[in-house]
């Protein structure tokens, strides 16, 4: 009697749709703790990117100017018009905007992951970097003048939304008759590739344009108040929508069965969340480029330390990923200057690398 008394609870217990798993109890026992961390991890950077930059203004000054910003405020910031102008218009909204595509492309990847239960899900994997890459091209190279660049960004967020439904549909086709944990990633390695040969054979018609193409292919978060203007009510609906399917991320990580019993329409799930990563991503896309790993280095940073569950993940990826591209801005601003190296390369050298530890550790696990 007492053995049925000591197990029945664990049973029930781990048959609750939000319950965590053991090995994440331990993790998630003060989960409070790291979302005042990533906001001052957030703000830190948000601060260094504004304070940081090769005109040479001061810091003090920079930190007079914000003071000076606040209503009812007036201060005596010693800046010219022109500091001021620079502050204003070119260093605000680019450190916004860079936190804003970085918190974007996070939560997208988390999204996918959940969705797929794959870790090697990502934006930049399952097509949309390559389908907005075609579509920017074909932009650039098609249309001339300044309409091009009122274009582009409409052209990329069409672009990648196709290429992530394309990569789903034939992931889905294919998953019925192999491994669906793999078929995937091969999926987006296909569309990706066929994509990017289109892309390819495009450049071959504008070789006047293939510095601006490359430009944009690089990457570039240094945008203006009318761009981040553009794609705030995107971001706004597709974090909305993730983070509140972040506890049926958690149900469908148990299983299809069993999610399927406790009362969750998983096809329905993955399909809203599905088409929210890809708003997320299609909107970063259209103003900042193509700026890859940002959706697999951040997400995983945040599974080990907080655990698994997407209730945590998502909210903490949308923090640390736009204080992360936030750092790579100010890097790729500075390790050269008064050159900028773009964007994407720092994501690059930090992300491959990382990219082939998960995948290590990701095949350890399965065998």
């Amino acid at each position: 009697m007492s053995l049925r008394e000591e197990t029945t609870p664990r049973e029930t217990e781990t048959r609750r749709p939000d319950a965590a798993p053991a090995a994440l109890t331990v993790r998630l026992s003060r989960p409070m703790v790291w979302f005042p961390a990533a906001l001052m991890l957030l703000a830190v950077c948000l601060a260094a990117g504004l304070i940081t930059g090769a005109a040479g203004i001061p810091p003090w000054a920079v930190v007079l100017q914000a003071v000076d910003w606040l209503p009812f405020v007036s201060v005596d910031t010693g800046l010219t018009p022109l500091e001021q102008n620079l502050l204003w218009e070119l260093r605000l909204p680019r450190v916004l905007l860079g936190a804003l595509v970085g918190g974007m492309l996070a939560m997208a990847g988390a999204g996918y992951q959940g969705v797929f239960r794959n870790p090697l899900a990502d934006p930049y994997l399952l097509g949309a970097a390559a389908g907005a890459g075609m579509a920017a091209t074909l932009v650039i190279v098609l249309v001339k003048g300044e309409a091009a660049t009122a274009i582009v960004p409409v052209a990329a967020f069409a672009g990648a939304v196709g290429g992530v439904l394309l990569a789903y549909g034939l992931g889905a086709a294919a998953r019925k008759t192999g491994d669906g944990t793999a078929t995937l990633v091969l999926a987006g390695v296909a569309v990706t590739s066929f994509l990017t040969a289109i892309q390819t054979f495009v450049q071959q018609f504008g070789v006047d344009e293939l510095q601006r193409i490359y430009a944009w292919l690089l990457g570039d978060v240094g945008g203006e108040w009318s761009e981040l203007g553009m794609i705030v009510p995107y971001a706004f609906v597709a974090a909305g929508v993730l983070l509140a399917h972040g506890r049926m991320l958690d149900v469908l990580s148990v299983g299809e069965e069993e999610a399927v019993t406790l009362g969750v329409r998983a096809a329905r799930v993955r399909l809203i969340v599905l088409l929210a990563a890809s708003l997320a991503t299609a909107a970063a896309v259209a103003v900042s480029g193509l700026i890859p790993f940002v959706g697999i280095v951040v997400p995983h940073i945040v599974r080990r330390l907080v655990g698994g569950s997407y209730r945590m993940v998502l909210p903490l990826s949308l923090l640390v990923g736009a204080a992360f591209l936030v750092l790579a801005d100010l890097v790729a601003r500075t390790v050269l200057a008064p050159a900028e190296l773009p964007i994407g390369v720092v994501t690059a050298f930090v992300g491959a690398p990382f990219f082939l530890l998960v995948l290590h550790f990701t095949r350890r696990v399965e065998t």
